[in-house]
C-alpha cells in the first residue's frame, strides 16, 4: 500500500470539500442580501434569540469560525455588545453541527448518498448558471453547485482513506487516541487550528468514520478538541482590534474549554467504568453528528447561567475597563472584518457617517458660541475637533470605496455613493466651522466689536444655519422626508437672510455706522454660514432623492471657500 496514493486523493477531496462549502456559503450569503441586516436588528439582549440567530447564521455559512470572526468585527465596530456576542458564540457552536448532519444524511437517507446526489446537483447547478440571466438565480446555482462539490469532496476523502482500515498502525493510533483523552482532544484541536475550520476538520473525521477507522471514544475526544481548535480563528482575528473585540476570542475559548473539561470527565467515566465496550466500537457518521450536536447543545445549556462570568473573565484577561475612553478619531462602527457581510457593513458605514455628522454639528455650535463669546478655549476646541473630523473623513471615505468594489445590491451601491458625497459635505461643514472659529480668534486679537444690530442679525443667521444642518442630520438618521423638507425651508431662509443682512451691513458701512474691519468680518461670517446651509441641503437631498422627489430644490453651484 502506497501512502502517497492515499494522501494525494485525500488532500484533493479535502480541497473540494472546503471549496464546495465556501461556494455554498457565499451563495447563501448573497441570496440572503438585506436579510442579514434584519438578523442583526433582531439581535436583542434576549440571549435565547441570540443563540437561535447564531445557530441559524452558522448553519447558513457552514462555519462557526466565520461567524465568530464576524462577531469580532461587530463588537469592534460597536454594532454588538459582549452580552449579544456571547449568545451568538453559543449559537454558533450549535449551528456548526449542521455540516455533520448534511454529510451523514447519506447513511439514513439513501437518496442523499454522495454517489447519487453529487453529480446530479452539480449538473443542475451548472445548467442554471449557464442559462440564468438574473443575478439571484446565479446565486442559487452557486448554492446547488457548492452542495454537489461538497459531497464529491467527502466521497473522495472516504474512498482515499478506505485502504487504511487494514493498516495496523492507523488502527493502533486511533486506539491510543481513544484511551488517552488528552491526546484525542489535542489532535482535534491542532488539526482544526491548522486548517482553521471546524467544519473541514469534521469532514475529515466523517470521511475516516465512513471507512470504519474511528472508534467511538477517539471520536468523542477529537470532537471536543475540534471545538477548542476552532477558537484560533477568532483569536487571530482579534489581533489589531480594540481590547473589547479581543474579548470575543477569549469568550469563545473559555466557553469551549469549560465545556470540553466537563464532558471529557463524563466521557472518561462512561468509557472506563460504565460501558468500556462502547468506546472500542466503530463509530458511524450519524453517531458523530449526534454526539457533536449533543455535546454543543449540552455545553450551551450548562453554561448559559455562567455566561456573565465568562464575559467578565474575558474582559479581565484582555484588560478591558468599563470606563475606558475611546479615541474620537478611531472608527467606532467600521471594521475590515464586516466587509465579509457587505449588507451589514453598509449599515455600519451609515452609523459612522452620522457620528461624523454629529461631530461637525457640535463644531458648528461651538464655533457659533466662540464668535459670540470670543472664548479662546472654545476656539481651540473647534480646531482640535476639526482634526478629528478630517481623519474620520479620510478613513470613512477609504472604507466606502472598498465597499463599492464588493458584491452589493444596486440600492446599496447607490447608498454607498450617496454616503461618499455626504462625508464630503460634512467635512466641508467642519471646515467652515473652523473658518468661523478663526474669524472669532482674529476679532479677539484685533479687538473688533459688532454693533448691537449686527450682533442680533448674526445670532439670527447662526440659528437658521444650525436649524438647517440639524434637520438634514435628522433626515439622514431617520429617513424621514419631513426633516429633509424642513432643511429646504431653512436653507431658503438662510439664503434670504444672507442677501438681506449683507445689503443691510453694506448700507451701515456706507453710512459710517460700522467700522471697516468689523464689516469685513461680518460679511465673511455670512458667507461661511450660507455655505454651511448649502452643504446641509446636499445632505438632505440624499433623502429627497431616495423618496423620488422630482422637485429640484437647490441648483446653485457656489464657489467653495475653506
Amino acid at each position: 500500500m502506497s501512502y502517497l496514493q492515499i494522501i494525494i486523493p485525500f488532500v484533493g477531496g479535502l480541497a473540494l470539500f472546503i471549496y464546495g462549502m465556501n461556494l455554498m456559503a457565499e451563495g447563501l450569503q448573497n441570496a440572503a442580501g438585506n436579510r442579514m441586516k434584519k438578523i442583526l436588528e433582531a439581535l436583542t439582549h434576549n440571549r435565547f434569540m441570540g443563540i437561535a440567530l447564531g445557530a441559524l447564521v452558522t448553519a447558513i455559512i457552514q462555519s462557526s469560525s466565520a461567524t465568530t470572526v464576524m462577531v469580532v468585527g461587530f463588537v469592534n465596530a460597536g454594532l454588538m455588545n459582549l452580552t449579544q456576542a456571547m449568545s451568538v458564540i453559543m449559537g454558533a457552536n450549535i449551528g456548526t453541527t449542521a455540516t455533520g448532519w448534511l454529510v451523514s444524511s447519506g447513511e439514513w437517507a439513501k437518496v442523499l448518498q454522495p454517489s447519487t446526489i453529487a453529480p446530479l446537483a452539480v449538473m443542475v447547478g451548472v445548467i442554471i448558471m449557464i442559462t440564468a440571466k438574473q443575478v439571484r438565480r446565479k446565486e442559487i446555482a452557486a448554492i446547488i453547485i457548492g452542495f454537489g462539490i461538497l459531497f464529491i469532496g467527502i466521497e473522495t476523502m472516504s474512498d482515499a482513506v478506505s485502504p487504511l482500515k487494514d493498516s495496523e498502525m492507523i488502527v493502533s493510533m486511533f486506539t491510543t487516541l481513544g484511551n488517552n483523552p488528552f491526546l484525542g482532544i489535542l489532535t482535534g484541536a491542532v488539526v482544526t487550528a491548522i486548517i482553521q475550520s471546524s467544519s473541514a476538520s469534521q469532514g475529515i473525521l466523517l470521511s475516516l468514520a465512513a471507512s470504519g477507522l474511528v472508534p467511538m471514544n477517539a471520536a468523542v475526544y477529537i470532537i471536543m478538541g475540534q471545538n477548542i481548535g476552532t477558537c484560533i480563528t477568532a483569536i487571530l482575528s482579534g489581533i489589531g482590534a480594540a481590547k473589547i473585540a479581543k474579548c470575543v476570542g477569549s469568550m469563545h475559548l473559555l466557553f469551549n474549554i469549560i465545556g470540553t473539561f466537563i464532558f471529557s470527565i463524563v466521557a472518561v467515566i462512561f468509557f472506563n467504568y460504565i460501558n468500556p465496550s462502547a468506546g472500542t466500537g466503530i463509530i458511524t457518521q450519524t453517531q458523530i453528528s449526534a454526539i457533536h450536536t449533543m455535546f454543543n447543545i449540552g455545553t450551551t445549556i450548562i453554561l448559559i447561567p455562567l455566561s456573565s462570568w465568562i464575559i467578565r473573565a474575558a474582559m479581565k484577561i484582555n484588560g478591558v475597563s468599563k470606563t475606558e475612553k475611546t479615541d474620537e478619531s478611531a472608527l467606532l462602527h467600521l471594521d475590515e472584518r464586516i466587509l465579509e457581510t457587505p449588507s451589514i457593513a453598509v449599515e455600519g458605514a451609515k452609523k459612522e457617517v452620522l457620528r461624523m455628522g454629529d461631530l461637525a454639528a457640535e463644531n458648528l455650535q461651538t464655533s457659533a458660541k466662540a464668535v459670540l463669546e470670543r472664548d479662546p478655549e472654545l476656539i481651540a476646541e473647534v480646531k482640535q475637533r476639526e482634526d478629528t473630523i478630517d481623519k474620520l473623513c479620510d478613513s470613512i471615505s477609504g472604507y466606502l470605496v472598498k465597499l463599492c468594489s464588493l458584491r452589493i445590491s444596486h440600492a446599496e451601491n447607490e447608498q454607498v455613493i450617496a454616503m461618499l458625497n455626504v462625508v464630503g459635505d460634512m467635512e466641508r461643514i467642519g471646515d467652515h466651522a473652523e473658518n468661523i472659529a478663526e474669524l472669532a480668534e482674529s476679532m479677539t486679537t484685533e479687538n473688533v466689536v459688532f454693533s448691537e444690530m449686527a450682533e442680533r442679525e448674526l445670532q439670527e443667521m447662526l440659528e437658521a444655519t444650525q436649524n438647517s444642518y440639524q434637520n438634514a442630520l435628522q433626515a439622514l438618521r431617520t429617513g424621514d422626508i419631513s426633516f429633509a423638507e424642513n432643511t429646504v425651508r431653512c436653507e431658503e431662509m438662510v439664503d434670504e437672510l444672507e442677501r438681506k443682512l449683507r445689503a443691510s451691513h453694506i448700507n451701515r458701512l456706507s453710512n459710517m455706522e460700522c467700522n471697516t474691519k468689523a464689516g469685513i468680518h461680518f460679511l465673511e461670517l455670512l458667507t461661511n454660514l450660507e455655505r454651511v446651509s448649502d452643504h446641509a441641503m446636499n445632505v438632505a437631498q440624499v433623502i429627497l432623492n431616495e423618496n423620488r422627489t422630482e422637485k429640484k430644490y437647490h441648483d446653485e453651484t457656489l464657489p467653495e471657500q475653506a
